[in-house]
C-alpha cells in the first residue's frame, strides 16, 4: 500500500464531505393526502323575527277585550303584592287616549282601600314561549308609584308562583326615581329567598318622554334593553326548570300599583291622579 502525502490526503477528505453535503437523501418523501371536499349547498337560515301580536292602541276608547283581561281586586287571593290599591276594570283606571293605553291611579275609595288602578294581562287570551317584546311606554312620577311590565308562566294556577317563573321586563318605583329594575324569578331564584336574578340602573327622563322597553327571550337566555341599549342579561345554568322555567308559556301584564312590597308605603297624595302611558305592545317571533 502507498502513503499518501499530507496534501493529497487532505484533497481526499474535502471531496468526500462536499459529496455526502450536496448528494439527495435517500428517504422518500410521502405527500400528505387531501381530501377533497363536496360542494354543498349553503343553508339559509331566516333569523329575522316577525311580528305576531300587538296592540297599537289606536282605535276606540277600552282596551281590546279581545287581548286584555283585568285582576280585580286587592291580590288577597295570592297574586297581589300588599299594594294599597283596589285593581278595577274601570274607564277612569283603563282607557285609550290619544293612541296610548292610559292605566290611571287615582285617590278614591274602594274594596277598602284609599287608591284604585288597573292591572291588565293576556292571561286567557295569548300567551308566548320565546321571542321579542316590545313596549313603549312613558312612566309615571310621584312617591309611592310603582308601575311594572312584566310576565308570568301560564302554568301558575296549577304551580303557583314562583315556580311558574316570573320576568320583569320593566320596574320603576319612585323613591328611587329613574332607576329601572329587571328581575328573573323562579323556584331556586327568587325574591322570597332573595337569589332571584335582578338588576337596575338609573336612566334619566324615563318619567319625562317615551322610551322602549324589550325583552329577547330564548331557551338560553332573557336580555332587557332599553332603547336599544342591552342592560341585563339573565342565562340558564343549565340547573332546569327550577332555575330557568322560562323554556314554556309566559302572558303579559302591564300594571300601576301604589305602595306595596318594592314601593314602600309612603305615598305622597297630591300626585293623584297619576298615569302610566303604553304607546303600543308588540311580540315578535
Amino acid at each position: 500500500m502507498r502513503l499518501l502525502t499530507l496534501t493529497s490526503l487532505l484533497s481526499l477528505l474535502l471531496l468526500s464531505f462536499c459529496a455526502q453535503k450536496e448528494a439527495p437523501s435517500t428517504t422518500p418523501v410521502t405527500p400528505t393526502p387531501t381530501t377533497p371536499t363536496a360542494p354543498t349547498t349553503p343553508v339559509v337560515t331566516d333569523t329575522t323575527k316577525k311580528l305576531v301580536w300587538s296592540d297599537e292602541f289606536n282605535s276606540g276608547t277600552r282596551p281590546d277585550t279581545t287581548k286584555w283581561a283585568y285582576n280585580i281586586g286587592t291580590g288577597q287571593g295570592g297574586w297581589g303584592n300588599n299594594e294599597s290599591e283596589y285593581y278595577t276594570s274601570d274607564s277612569t283606571n283603563a282607557r285609550i287616549e290619544n293612541g296610548s293605553l292610559v292605566i290611571e291611579a287615582r285617590k278614591e275609595n274602594k274594596g277598602g282601600k284609599f287608591y284604585t288602578s288597573a292591572r291588565m294581562l293576556t292571561q286567557g287570551k295569548s300567551t308566548w314561549t320565546y321571542g321579542r317584546f316590545e313596549i313603549r311606554a312613558k312612566l309615571p312620577k310621584g312617591l309611592g308609584t310603582w308601575p311594572a311590565i312584566w310576565m308570568l308562566g301560564d302554568n301558575i294556577n296549577t304551580v303557583g308562583w314562583p315556580t311558574c317563573g316570573e320576568i320583569d321586563i320593566m320596574e320603576e318605583v319612585w323613591k328611587e326615581a329613574d332607576v329601572i329594575n329587571w328581575s328573573a324569578h323562579s323556584k331556586l331564584l327568587n325574591w322570597t329567598l332573595g337569589t332571584q336574578k335582578t338588576y337596575k340602573t338609573s336612566i334619566p327622563g324615563v318619567t319625562d318622554d317615551y322610551h322602549i322597553y324589550t325583552l329577547d327571550w330564548s331557551k338560553d337566555l332573557l336580555k332587557f334593553y332599553v332603547d336599544g341599549t342591552l342592560y341585563y342579561t339573565v342565562a340558564n345554568d343549565g340547573r332546569g326548570t327550577d332555575a330557568y322555567p322560562f323554556v314554556a308559556p309566559q302572558f303579559l301584564l302591564l300594571n300601576l300599583a301604589i305602595g306595596g312590597n318594592m314601593a314602600g308605603n309612603t305615598i305622597d297624595d297630591s300626585i293623584f291622579p297619576v298615569k302610566m302611558l303604553v304607546d303600543y305592545v308588540r311580540v315578535y317571533q
